[in-house]
């Protein structure tokens, strides 16, 4: 792992063909209660979680540990800075918050924040490898990524993922204008380079599937 980043683990949760969530306006729930009780296990054990601004719009999430555990920060960034100060991303739980913004939406980010969380220049175009580089320099060895699918495939393109843990619901969405996995892009593990499933599990009906992408096989 260079040390210059934290390893990043992406988590997800999706339908059998892929999907994160259905086109309706109310969020599909994917994972079981013992799913979710895993998640909460592994962002306990991670120094940061990261999720996009239209995840934070979207769906609202608190991204807390439970109830006595370790709350790692919590990381979000923006190209707009259109991010409500009500959302539970910044007003559940007592953790730092940090979002980068991009550049030109700095200021007016900052000014809507105010008091929230610390807003930093996320340059322009945001960088993910000068985002990542930040949150290492502030502590943050290990980063737990739970998406949305822009944010996903974007890190897995320009090949800055280590780990992926996916809980496989066993039902189908099939909703074309439902937001999947990762969307199009040039992805560094296809056909000719197959990343190293670690670990299989079964978890309620759901399957809890583990990918390294490390060549090293640490």
């Amino acid at each position: 792992m260079p040390t210059e980043r934290p390893y990043v683990l992406l988590s997800a949760a999706v339908s059998l063909d892929g999907y994160l969530d259905d086109a309706s306006p109310k969020r599909l729930i994917l994972s079981t209660p013992a799913d979710l009780d895993r998640v909460r296990e592994v962002r306990a054990g991670s120094d940061a979680i990261l999720v996009g601004a239209s995840t934070i719009r979207r769906d609202d999430p608190g991204l807390t540990s439970g109830e006595g555990g370790r709350q790692p920060v919590k990381v979000t960034v923006t190209g707009t800075g259109d991010l409500d100060p009500s959302a539970r991303f910044f007003t559940v739980g007592s953790a730092e918050r940090i979002v980068y913004a991009a550049t030109p939406a700095l200021a007016e980010t900052r000014r809507r924040l105010d008091g929230l969380a610390s807003v930093v220049d996320g340059g322009t175009p945001l960088s993910w490898p000068g985002i990542l580089a930040d949150l290492r320099r502030r502590g943050v060895v290990r980063l737990m990524v739970e998406g949305g699918g822009t944010v996903h495939t974007q890190l897995l393109t320009a090949g800055l993922v280590d780990e992926i843990q996916l809980a496989v619901a066993p039902f189908f969405v099939g909703g074309g204008a439902a937001p999947r996995f990762v969307g199009p892009g040039e992805f560094p593990f296809g056909k000719d380079r197959r990343m190293r499933l670690s670990e299989v599990r079964q978890l309620d009906d759901m399957a809890i599937l583990r990918y390294h992408l490390r060549e090293d096989g640490t």
